[in-house]
Parts: C-alpha cells; sequence; structure tokens
C-alpha cells in the first residue's frame, strides 16, 4: 500500500492532538540523562507503568548514577529488582553497567551507539535512550508503534520489521523525536491497545501463576536470604524433581545463580 505524504502530516496531527489531552507526566519524562532513561527503558520492559514507577524512583534513590549501579554487588541488585519480574533484566542492567563504566569511561550514549556490545540492549532501547536524551532525529518500534502503525495505516500483522522502521523514519517530524515518541507512546497505551484493535503483539508474555518464571523468582527469593540445597529448595517450594532441576539447572547456565558446596547460592 503506497502512504501519502498527506496521510503522514494528518496522522501526526492526530497523535499530537492526542498527546496534548492526555500527557501522561512520568518520572523519566523530567529528565536527559541517558542512564536513568536506559534505567527506565529496561524496566518497562513487559512490566506495567505504575509498577516502574516505585521501583525506578527508589533504584534512582539507591544507585543516581552509571557508576553507582556498576559498583553495587549482584546481591543488591536482585534484592533491588524483586517484584518487577524477569529477574535476568537486572543481571543484564547490571552488567551493561559495568561494561559502560569499564569501557565506555561511564559514558551511556557512547555506549548506545555499540550496542551490540552492551548485555540486555538491542536496537530498540539504544535508539530509545539516544532519542530520549538528546532529542536527535532518530526513531525506535516498539510493540506500541508497530500497533499503532499497522492500525492506522491499515498494514497486515505480517509486516517487515525492516519496512515498519522505514515508515516510523518517514513519520519522524524533524527536531521533535522525544516529544513524538512520547506521544506515540502515550496514544497507543491509552487509546490504540491492543485490546481495542485486536492487534496482537509478535511475542506474548505467558501466564504467570504457577509457570516457571514464578518458581524463578520464588528460588531467587530463597537464596537472597541464605544458601539452600537443591532437596531444601524442593521441600519449600514443592516442586517435581524434573521440573525444577530443569529451572535450576538454566539458572545456573544464566549465571543467575551458582553451586557452592552442594548449596544453591546467588552467583556473585
Amino acid at each position: 500500500m503506497e502512504i501519502f505524504d498527506e496521510n503522514i502530516m494528518k496522522f501526526q496531527r492526530k497523535v499530537f492532538t492526542f498527546y496534548k489531552k492526555h500527557k501522561r507526566k512520568l518520572p523519566w519524562r523530567t529528565t536527559h540523562d541517558p542512564y536513568k532513561i536506559l534505567l527506565s527503558e529496561l524496566m518497562l520492559q513487559q512490566t506495567q507503568v505504575n509498577r516502574v514507577i516505585i521501583y525506578y524512583k527508589t533504584w534512582i534513590q539507591k544507585w543516581p548514577t552509571i557508576r553507582h549501579l556498576a559498583s553495587a554487588s549482584r546481591h543488591e541488585v536482585l534484592r533491588a529488582w524483586m517484584g518487577l519480574g524477569y529477574n535476568t533484566r537486572a543481571i543484564h542492567l547490571h552488567k551493561a553497567a559495568q561494561k559502560i563504566a569499564k569501557d565506555f569511561d561511564g559514558d551511556v550514549l557512547q555506549a548506545m551507539k555499540h550496542y551490540e556490545e552492551i548485555p540486555g540492549v538491542g536496537r530498540y532501547t539504544s535508539q530509545a535512550v539516544l532519542l530520549f536524551a538528546t532529542n536527535a532525529d532518530l526513531v525506535t518500534v516498539d510493540t506500541n508503534v508497530r500497533r499503532i502503525f499497522i492500525h492506522e495505516f491499515k498494514l497486515p500483522e505480517t509486516i517487515s520489521e525492516k519496512t515498519l522502521w522505514a515508515l516510523a523514519e518517514r513519520c519522524l517530524p524533524k527536531g521533535r523525536s522525544r516529544d513524538w515518541h512520547n506521544a506515540l507512546m502515550d496514544y497507543g497505551a491509552l487509546h490504540l491497545t491492543s485490546q481495542k484493535t485486536g492487534i496482537k503483539p509478535k511475542t506474548q508474555q505467558s501466564r504467570f501463576e504457577g509457570s516457571d518464571r514464578q518458581i524463578r523468582a520464588q528460588v531467587l527469593r530463597l537464596l537472597l536470604k541464605k544458601g539452600l540445597t537443591f532437596h531444601e529448595l524442593q521441600n519449600i517450594l514443592f516442586v517435581e524433581d524434573t521440573r525444577l532441576q530443569k529451572i535450576v539447572e538454566k539458572m545456573v547456565k544464566e549465571q543467575l545463580i551458582q553451586i557452592n558446596k552442594k548449596k544453591y547460592v546467588l552467583n556473585k
């Protein structure tokens, strides 16, 4: 389908009009600090905004800079993250902070330009940090933006990432990247929702209750207090042998935990 410039201009006006009336006040929108923006982007992955706000504020008080976070212990980082879910994000964030502090002299913006070297950071996150911190004429496409474009321009849900990113670049109002992406986020989160459009994300979050993710979180909570043997973990969690074994083996492989004197402990 051919998309004309007039269609894009009409789309821009619609999104900005909505944003003017319904703009959300979020703590990470009051800063241009790339570290704080990186933190918010990683926390917001598959987590509700209201929950992130609480964790974000506490985190910034505890570790106000990338160097503060880099010097923290993994134990401290995991304890602060517990409750946000997908705890490997905390590990990636901690490793990213250490990498940026050591190899990029704490320069988050420079690190984002070499995002392939930074744990847990992909194209979307790196572009988001750069554009929100500097207002550079860059684009990024997340689940919200993908859904908006598909709905507004009547595109097939099978549209390629390459085509979506190209369309995003055409839709970008020059010199207003920060406002534009905030407007898109609010338009998608508050108005053009997945439920309203019927457009599902490419990857969907699995049910938490009774899932391996829930058991992983329980294991971490227990190990934050003290090391435990496999038998002790099983007695507390009441999880079938084979299932629990696969879960803890995967956690060891991911370097979340390790075995020390026959007990599982948090990795340092």
